[in-house]
């Protein structure tokens, strides 16, 4: 037997392949990762557990040093290394914002710090954080109107809203940007332009980490919760990771300690929250492959598609539901449909002589057994028209990559939550296909139908 054939071998080739895709390259030794770790040397902090490195699939996060164990705090960052309202209030922006009326939001307070350190360049004292920072994002705010309209409806429609509050924010916010005019040689307009006021709102978005309410009376009465973490914020999203991430007031420093073990040389993760991948896309610009949390949101219309068009309480019914808080998140999940979106199907399917029981559909209690059969054919049918529309406007983000050569990343990216938007729809029609047999062959348990949707 030649040498390395054997079935040992081949389960260590297969450890060392999957070793050998979960580790980075490590990155410690560039230019700005040397000066950022000098800068937090200054202020009281140095990593022994982490080192930055470059991941296959996730790009720049950080790899563990040595094997960390459950529960081992992994970064404890002090407060002298946070940047915050304070420390904005207190440089040399303090004196205008203290000044200037209606009171400054503190979102405001922080993107107008970034805006203007990232002008001073190399007279920055938080240069070494600010040059590790993304030059752009992919956040869907920062996609191009075309790309955006290939997002699915709800996302798109969030998209559009996030963005006119953006523009709001600098369209009011120009009064107070021309009374730094004195701080700056050069004209006001061509430092704090919308493009820059979106990176430094882009920034606070995907990077900030939640400290407790903080008040300044200088600032308006919005919360004031957001902190950037330098360092820290290089720490990329799993959703199959827990985390434990706090401010602690004892030992004035942001904690994070991990819920499970790590090997020596992998990845280090932290979980921003349990998110599908319409929110990572809407709020952090990425897609997380294979996420537990995926499901597909069913628009107003598209949950009234495949209903009676002759039902004249309909009116009354989608009425109830955006009274009950039942028109919105409502969605196919790896499970099948959603609790939401099965009770909001009941409710609108009652017949007529079942229309005065609606509170009980809303309690989750069984009307009628034909009411139970219609709401699950009328979510078949939903689930295949969300499929065919998937698989329709991958074909269409496919061929305008060919097109649009310039939007390829942001098109790859719109690409990639159709996809995994299409397996969470296959995986319901499956459960949806299951249910449907299952009825068929008892028809007398339609009062106790089998349980499908517990997102």
């Amino acid at each position: 037997m030649q040498k390395g054939r054997g079935r040992t071998s081949r389960i260590r080739r297969r450890k060392h392949l999957r070793s050998s895709e979960s580790r980075g390259v490590n990155e410690s030794y560039k230019s700005e990762f040397i000066e950022l770790k000098k800068w937090l040397k200054n202020r009281k902090f140095e990593d022994r557990n982490l080192t930055p490195a470059r991941f296959p699939g996730t790009g720049r996060g950080l790899m563990s040093r040595t094997p960390l164990r459950e529960g081992q705090m992994i970064i404890s960052l002090p407060e002298s290394c946070l940047l915050t309202t304070e420390t904005v209030i207190r440089s040399y922006l303090g004196v205008y914002i203290t000044k200037w009326k209606p009171r400054p939001s503190p979102l405001l307070a922080l993107c107008t710090f970034l805006v203007s350190e990232r002008h001073a360049g190399d007279r920055s004292l938080w240069k070494p954080y600010l040059q590790i920072l993304p030059k752009t994002y992919t956040c869907a705010v920062c996609l191009e109107p075309e790309v955006v309209n290939l997002l699915p409806k709800v996302l798109k429609a969030k998209t559009e809203e996030q963005r006119a509050h953006v523009q709001k924010l600098f369209t009011s916010s120009r009064d107070f940007f021309s009374s730094l005019q004195p701080l700056f040689a050069e004209p006001i307009d061509s430092i704090f332009s919308y493009s820059a006021l979106l990176w430094a709102w882009c920034t606070v978005n995907t990077r900030a980490v939640y400290l407790r309410p903080r008040k300044q009376e200088c600032l308006s009465a919005e919360p004031d919760t957001c902190a950037l973490a330098p360092y820290l914020d290089l720490l990329n999203h799993s959703p199959h990771v827990q985390v434990k991430a706090a401010f602690n007031e004892k030992t004035r420093c942001y904690e994070i300690r991990t819920a499970s073990g790590c090997r020596k040389h992998e990845e280090v993760f932290i979980c921003y929250g349990p998110h599908d991948n319409q929110r990572l896309l809407l709020e952090y610009g990425f897609v997380s492959p294979c996420n537990p949390h995926a499901c597909v949101y069913v628009s107003r219309d598209t949950l009234v598609k495949y209903l009676p068009s002759t039902d004249k309480q309909m009116n009354k019914k989608i009425s109830i539901l955006k009274d009950h808080g039942f028109i919105e998140n409502l969605t196919f999940g790896w499970d099948g449909p959603s609790w939401r979106l099965l009770t909001a199907l009941k409710l609108l399917c009652l017949e007529a002589e079942k229309f005065p029981c609606w509170k009980k559909v809303l309690l989750g209690e069984v009307v009628s057994d034909a009411n139970e059969k219609t709401s699950l054919d009328v979510a078949q049918k939903i689930c295949h028209h969300l499929l065919e529309e998937s698989s329709a406007m991958l074909q269409r983000v496919s061929h305008m990559k060919d097109e649009k050569v310039s939007l390829v990343s942001q098109l790859a990216l719109v690409e990639t939550l159709w996809r995994e938007e299409l397996k969470v729809l296959q995986a319901s029609a499956e459960t949806l296909a299951s249910v449907h047999t299952t009825y068929l062959a008892s028809p007398k348990r339609l009062g106790s139908p089998p349980v499908v949707g517990v997102t």
